[in-house]
């Protein structure tokens, strides 16, 4: 069944369809979300609200990008909006500023988990602009093209942040792994 079937469904009334609608996009927008803010309480709660903010503006989704780009577009928003409310947080409390990056006990992880744990760190030590570029780019597979609609910015700018943001990534990650990166 299409998307557009599927929204039909939604706005008809049918409960199964936007069931069916999450279960067909809860990856993708757990991989956003995960991508932006790591693995958190608030991440699960960022990808429910993309699904209710989604069904809440379903009627005025006119069809002009897919529903993947929307729904990618509601979860960075989401996302971007937990990350200002961290760093209000953090200058409240005087914490340690968010993009402080540390390195994950690898003793006390397989190496895959301490590889991805190590990766979500250094994601983290980004600022949200071109943490967002990266997640949609490198994790989500969109292009160039379909990242600069979701983020609603030119081309040139994706390229220069994914650049600025790949360069920030080695320069974190050589010194941990070496020269593999």
């Amino acid at each position: 069944m299409s998307d557009q079937e599927l929204i039909a469904r939604i706005l008809d009334g049918n409960k199964n369809a936007f069931r069916d609608m999450i279960k067909r996009y809860e990856y993708l927008v757990a991989a956003t979300v995960y991508g932006m803010l790591g693995k958190c309480p608030e991440a699960e709660d960022v990808g429910q609200e993309t699904f209710i903010r989604f069904y809440n503006g379903l009627k005025n989704f006119r069809g002009e990008s897919s529903v993947s780009s929307y729904l990618t577009r509601i979860a960075i928003n989401l996302s971007l909006n937990e990350l200002k409310r961290r760093k209000r947080r953090l200058q409240v409390f005087h914490k340690q500023d968010e993009a402080h990056f540390e390195l994950p006990d690898q003793h006390q992880h397989n190496i895959y988990d301490g590889q991805n744990e190590l990766v979500q760190s250094a994601l983290k030590a980004l600022k949200p602009k071109f943490r967002s570029v990266i997640v949609l780019r490198l994790i989500d597979g969109y292009s160039i093209q379909e990242t600069a609609q979701i983020l609603k910015i030119p081309v040139g700018t994706v390229l220069s942040r994914l650049a600025r943001a790949q360069k920030k990534l080695k320069e974190i990650l050589l010194p941990v792994i070496g020269e593999t990166v």
